[in-house]
């Protein structure tokens, strides 16, 4: 029968792991590609879905339309995305890859976020409830409930919805 202690030691043992995933392959892609997880997450959406617009984007990554028009707007200038105007809705900006876009996505590996979300959304509804309890149990041990969330490993701000926004 496991004590206080030993459950305590197998939640630090599961969070090291967790933080050691992800800053090995952060670290990874920024060596591979100069680029940092959600810049190479976001090529990877738009290679998979492009033409996109940024609340698709968005939407994909789990993630804010204004954090991800950020990481677009690095991309572009590095001349990895560029940007079309819809023909019929001048308002409407789709995304694609440039060839150097093209080119990067296959030489590079997953990144964990996308990684992630995919897995995240192949469980199951009530098992997905409990993994939100928990780390909102966790979340709240830190007293960091208020703190606007960043993409992993990222310095990019991620706008959190307010009540009743969709995205």
């Amino acid at each position: 029968m496991k004590n206080k202690q030993d459950v305590i030691s197998h939640i630090m043992d599961n969070i090291r792991r967790v933080f050691q995933i992800l800053n090995e392959q952060s670290q990874r892609v920024k060596q591979e590609t100069g680029l940092t997880g959600p810049q190479l997450w976001a090529i990877r959406v738009i290679h998979e879905h492009g033409p996109i617009n940024i609340s698709d984007i968005a939407r994909r990554m789990y993630l804010h339309p204004t954090t991800v028009l950020g990481i677009v707007d690095r991309l572009e200038a590095r001349g990895f995305v560029s940007r079309n105007r819809s023909k019929d809705d001048r308002r409407i900006v789709w995304l694609e890859l440039t060839q150097g876009g093209k080119c990067l996505v296959q030489s590079t590996p997953e990144v964990v976020q996308g990684l992630l979300g995919a897995r995240l959304e192949g469980v199951a509804f009530d098992d997905l409830a409990e993994i939100d309890e928990g780390i909102g149990h966790l979340v709240k041990i830190f007293g960091v409930q208020d703190i606007f969330p960043k993409p992993m490993l990222s310095l990019e701000m991620n706008k959190p919805k307010r009540k009743g926004e969709n995205s």
